[in-house]
């Protein structure tokens, strides 16, 4: 994706003939940004932290970064996702399938929404627990192929993809903040720490 190329891959100046934002008509339609770029914007918004990464050596590294950062490399992860397990399993930290034994979750989720910076998660990734369950610390490894534009497409996306049995448990985490950050607008919901791992698979 050319965003995140242009971000972290080239180390190139942005082209002089780009058209600055003050130098165009105001009757002139709004520029959209890329999808790539709102969920970017968006995310970090809400308070998540964003790794982009563009091979699974990146991943790992990340990942033990993060695990350091947080003096988590002797702590237990929740992970219930088998694919999951297997492709960590050689990473070398301690999985576990009990919440109470776990200090941050490492899991998957079905998209990225990039209009409000969210994830959409199902019990594919939850079962069927409710997020206040769940350890307060997310890690969450996606590719950047499953940004979608709306949560209406990501449900879309679903459907398709569990022809023979949808998901249930679906919901949106988008607040990242904790609780004495959190604003008016996000009472009510479950913010978590969450850091995301994120893969270029286009």
């Amino acid at each position: 994706m050319s965003l995140f190329r242009k971000i972290f891959g080239s180390k190139s100046n942005a082209s002089d003939d780009e058209i600055k934002s003050d130098e165009r008509g105001k009757y002139m339609p709004e520029i959209k940004l890329p999808i790539d770029e709102r969920f970017t914007i968006n995310f970090k918004a809400n308070g998540g932290k964003f790794l982009y990464c563009e091979n699974l050596n990146e991943i790992f590294q990340n990942l033990q970064s993060i695990l350091e950062e947080n003096t988590w490399e002797d702590k237990t992860a929740l992970v219930v996702d088998e694919h999951l397990i297997s492709k960590f399993k050689s990473f070398g930290f301690k999985m576990s399938n009990k919440v109470s034994e776990a200090s941050f979750f490492l899991t998957t989720c079905e998209n990225l929404i990039a209009n409000d910076g969210s994830l959409l998660i199902s019990s594919k990734q939850i079962f069927e627990k409710k997020l206040p369950e769940l350890p307060e610390n997310f890690v969450v490894f996606a590719t950047t192929s499953q940004i979608v534009e709306n949560i209406g497409e990501g449900l879309r996306g679903i459907k398709a993809k569990n022809k023979q049995k949808i998901p249930t448990n679906i919901t949106t985490i988008k607040h990242f903040k904790s609780s004495h950050e959190k604003d008016f607008l996000s009472y009510g919901s479950s913010a978590k720490n969450l850091y995301l791992l994120l893969l270029e698979d286009l």
